[in-house]
C-alpha cells in the first residue's frame, strides 16, 4: 500500500529541488560578488582520477570563468601518486595528517572533510568525491547554484543517477544500494523531514563556511547522514536545498565494504538518537561486526580464513569553530 506523500516534504521539495541545467558558469561568477569560492576534493589512492577532475574546474571554472577562487584536494594518507597527480593539475595539495597536526588521530573520509574545512579559505565550501569518471564542470556550478543565488539556503546537497555495471547488464539506479536498505529507512523513522532528500548519502554537496565550521564531522561513512541531521537541527529544513546533477560514474564497492558501511551508519543515526533522548540506553551499541568470505567446500567456516571481525565504530571531530584557536597556536608551534 502507498500513501500520498507528508505535505511537509512536498513543499519541500518543491521550493529547493532544481536542476544543474539553471545555471552556467557565468551567471554564477557574476552572481557570486565578493563571496570567495572553494573546492575540497578528498581523495585516498585516486590518482588514475582526481587529476581529470582537478584539471577540469581548473581550466573551465577558474582560468575560463572566474568561479572558483580555490582547489584544495586533501591527500587521505594515499600509498599512490595521488598527491602528485592533483598538484600538477591544478590543486593545492594538504595532507590530512598536517593539517589535524596536535590533534587526535582519526580515520575515514569524514576525517579529510574536516580537514579540507579547515585549510580551505572560501566563504562557501564546494565538496566534490575524488573518484569520479566522466566528471563534467556541472558537478560544482549545480551545487553552487543555489547557494550563490538565494541568501536563504545554507547547504546544498546533490542528487544523480547511479548506473551500477553488472556482468548481466547495467541497472540505470542500481547504485546507492547501502541509502536505500540503511540510510533511507532509518532518515523515515526518526527524521521524517528529511524523507525528500533523494541521496543523503551522495558525496557532492556544498554550504557555507559559517554554517559548516558549526557542525561535527563523523570519522567513517556516517558522515553525510550526520551531517544532515545535524544540519536539520542546527539550521532547520527551509535551509536546505538539493540539485540533480544528472548522471554519477564511480567505482562501486563490494558487498562486504557495503556491510561495513551500513554499520557505520547505523551507529552514527544510534548516536544522533541518544543525544536527542530517544534512546535512554547509556551504553552504546556494540560496534564489532562479523562477516563470512565464503567460497570453501567446508561444512562450516574455518575461523582462520572464513570469518572477518571489524571495529565499525566512529569518532568525531568537534565544529571547527570550537578548536580554531587551538589549531592555529599548534601551526604556530
Amino acid at each position: 500500500m502507498t500513501y500520498d506523500v507528508s505535505p511537509v516534504i512536498e513543499a519541500w521539495a518543491s521550493a529547493r529541488t532544481r536542476n544543474a541545467a539553471e545555471w552556467t558558469a557565468g551567471d554564477l561568477a557574476r552572481a557570486k560578488g565578493a563571496t570567495r569560492v572553494s573546492v575540497v576534493i578528498p581523495a585516498r589512492n585516486e590518482e588514475a582520477t582526481v587529476g581529470a577532475i582537478v584539471s577540469t574546474i581548473a581550466r573551465q571554472l577558474r582560468t575560463r570563468v572566474p568561479l572558483v577562487d580555490e582547489i584544495i584536494v586533501v591527500d587521505s594518507r594515499s600509498t599512490d601518486g595521488t598527491a602528485l597527480v592533483a598538484r600538477a593539475a591544478g590543486a593545492r595539495v594538504v595532507s590530512q595528517d598536517d593539517v589535524t597536526r596536535g590533534l587526535p588521530r582519526m580515520e575515514g573520509k569524514g576525517d579529510a572533510l574536516w580537514a579540507g574545512l579547515a585549510a580551505s579559505t572560501g566563504d562557501v565550501v564546494a565538496f566534490v568525491d575524488g573518484d569520479l569518471h566522466d566528471f563534467s564542470p556541472h558537478f560544482v556550478t549545480g551545487l553552487l547554484g543555489p547557494l550563490l543565488t538565494d541568501q536563504s539556503v545554507a547547504f546544498v546537497k546533490g542528487f544523480y543517477h547511479r548506473p551500477l555495471h553488472r556482468a548481466t547488464g547495467t541497472e540505470p539506479d542500481g547504485g546507492g544500494r547501502v541509502t536505500e536498505l540503511t540510510a533511507r529507512p532509518l532518515i523515515n523513522l526518526f527524521w521524517p523531514e528529511l524523507a525528500g532528500v533523494v541521496q543523503p548519502l551522495a558525496g557532492e554537496y556544498a554550504g557555507r563556511r559559517s554554517v559548516l565550521e558549526r557542525i561535527p564531522f563523523v570519522s567513517g561513512y556516517g558522515v553525510e547522514i550526520a551531517m544532515l541531521i545535524d544540519l536539520l537541527d542546527e539550521v532547520g529544513l527551509d535551509a536546505l536545498a538539493q540539485v540533480d546533477l544528472g548522471e554519477r560514474h564511480h567505482r562501486h564497492q563490494s558487498t562486504e565494504a557495503l556491510g561495513r558501511m551500513a554499520a557505520q551508519i547505523m551507529v552514527t543515526a544510534w548516536g544522533r538518537l541518544h543525544r536527542r533522548g530517544l534512546v535512554t540506553d547509556p551504553n552504546p551499541p556494540s560496534t564489532l561486526m562479523t562477516q563470512f568470505r565464503r567460497g570453501g567446500s567446508e561444512a562450516l567456516p574455518r575461523l582462520d580464513r572464513e570469518i572477518v571481525v571489524h571495529d565499525t565504530g566512529i569518532t568525531e571531530r568537534p565544529p571547527l569553530a570550537q578548536v580554531r584557536n587551538r589549531m592555529v597556536k599548534l601551526a604556530a608551534a
